[in-house]
């Protein structure tokens, strides 16, 4: 079974034309970057490692890839087209299809592109289950094949919740 961690961008800067003309590059807002650190340790203790980190390369996307590299020691993020904010949960999907196995793996990226994408690998249809994806929240999943319909919920999280398990000791 392959284990896919489905984790929404952490909470970013308004969308402002002046200041980021390309959305792409907008970023976490400071508040949004700590709140996911603690975050991101409470993800640690659920899912102490992964076998490889995607993100989408829009930069509040990669920030948060980052952090979980930084706060979890997740593998750096590889960047990858398919998880950028404009495309379909298809293109994702697609992207699991030519993946050669790792046991487990981190999608980093944006919604609603993420929960429709969770829908389409467990439902069969991108729009079949409506899922609300958190920023800074992840929503767990496992397969066998990564074929529409064929994965298993493993569970899904807040970031107030992943933020208390990350409290602890």
């Amino acid at each position: 079974m392959t284990e896919v961690y489905l984790v929404r961008h952490a909470i970013a800067e308004e969308r402002d034309a002046g200041r980021w003309p390309d959305d792409s590059l907008r970023p976490l807002t400071a508040e949004g970057a700590e709140r996911f650190r603690r975050a991101a340790r409470g993800l640690g203790k659920l899912v102490p490692t992964v076998g490889r980190v995607l993100s989408s390369p829009y930069a509040r996307a990669w920030q948060t890839a980052e952090i979980l590299t930084h706060e979890v020691d997740w593998p750096a993020p590889e960047a990858a087209d398919e998880l950028a904010a404009i495309r379909p949960a298809r293109d994702p999907a697609q992207l699991l299809r030519q993946l050669a196995g790792p046991a487990s793996l981190a999608l980093v990226g944006h919604e609603p592109q993420l929960s429709s994408l969770a829908s389409l690998l467990l439902a069969k249809e991108d729009d079949a289950l409506h899922l609300e994806l958190k920023k800074g929240g992840v929503i767990a999943v496992a397969y066998a094949e990564p074929e529409p319909g064929t994965a298993r919920l493993r569970w899904a999280a807040t970031p107030k919740l992943l933020r208390t398990v990350g409290a602890y000791p």
